[in-house]
């Protein structure tokens, strides 16, 4: 539910019907807030959050050699992505911007898209809405087809349109998507000249790939073609490509050799959003040392308000955790 309210002055009744009819399907919420100010969060009434939520923003973080800095926060935008759709495109495009707004608000100029998840052109009118050159942009490129619905196309045809729908000169990170195997450096060669390509031209910053197998990760740490690498990571091992401990040592690696790494999945894809699981997954991750930055698809601006603090909280309490900048 998507409330978008007019006016201050709310009645009681409608603030109770509202919380009664939302409280018990808002699992991904900000549980710390107490009684009806919870309630208004968790309901949507964001006119009322910003005097519940706490004042942090995200911080900017090096990414590993890239020279790109992005805030330790990203957009995700691609929640249940599938058919070039997703649950932020379901959201309509003025939702969508209005997240974005206020995701950066919250220090996020960080966005992930794909082709994929069919946001495109939402990402591009939110780059609008700020500087260009303040915000890092992460897509993703298919290079094999998918059911049948998904049909490769020569990658210089797929640089250009993705260029036109995110209407940007340039893509900050181009990843190829959701690779399976450790061989994609020679399965997959020929996208590997065209992102190089693309990149000698200024089209794109960095490339790399997003991992969904643990021999295209290992491939991945150190493989010198490859700036930046994403993959699935959380303290429980959901929807991930292998236990926590292993993918851990490989992104260590990978930090070792100076690849960019961004975390995904930091939720388990919807399996790990109780209060506990999200708070025991952040630690996990952030205090690991050996990830970046990361993604994660929000839905509201309860969302983010939530993670933000989390994920602000936890490193300003990590001594041994390098801060990054304003």
């Amino acid at each position: 539910m998507h409330l978008k309210i007019q006016f201050y002055f709310v009645s009681w009744s409608t603030i109770k019907s509202v919380i009664m009819k939302s409280i018990g399907r808002r699992h991904f919420i900000h549980q710390s807030a107490k009684g009806i100010a919870g309630a208004l969060m968790a309901s949507g009434f964001s006119q009322f959050s910003c005097a519940l939520r706490g004042g942090n923003k995200i911080d900017r973080v090096k990414l590993g050699n890239t020279g790109l800095k992005p805030s330790r926060l990203a957009l995700g935008t691609g929640t249940r992505g599938y058919r070039r759709t997703s649950d932020q495109k379901k959201l309509g495009k003025e939702n969508f911007l209005n997240l974005t707004k206020h995701a950066y608000d919250r220090g996020i100029r960080f966005f992930e898209t794909a082709d994929m998840y069919g946001t495109h052109e939402f990402v591009g009118k939110a780059l609008k809405e700020f500087k260009r050159e303040k915000i890092t942009v992460l897509s993703k490129v298919m290079v094999y087809d998918h059911q049948d619905w998904y049909k490769t196309e020569p990658f210089g045809t797929s640089i250009d349109r993705f260029r036109k729908e995110l209407d940007t000169d340039y893509i900050d990170i181009l990843l190829l998507h959701c690779m399976v195997n450790g061989q994609w450096p020679t399965e997959y060669k020929r996208y590997l000249d065209g992102l190089s390509e693309a990149k000698e031209k200024s089209y794109i910053k960095c490339v790399g790939v997003s991992c969904h197998n643990l021999d295209a990760l290992k491939e991945a740490a150190t493989n010198p073609w490859v700036d930046v690498v994403q993959a699935r990571i959380n303290h429980q091992g959901a929807r991930m490509d292998g236990p926590p401990e292993e993918v851990m040592k490989v992104l260590e690696q990978a930090q070792k050799n100076g690849k960019g790494v961004i975390g995904m999945k930091i939720f388990g894809c919807g399996d790990l959003t109780d209060e506990e699981q999200r708070e025991k997954s952040l630690n996990y991750v952030l205090r690991s040392g050996n990830v970046d930055c990361m993604t994660i698809g929000f839905e509201n601006t309860g969302q983010i308000d939530d993670t933000v603090e989390r994920i602000m909280r936890i490193v300003k309490a990590s001594p041994n955790l390098p801060k990054g900048e304003g």
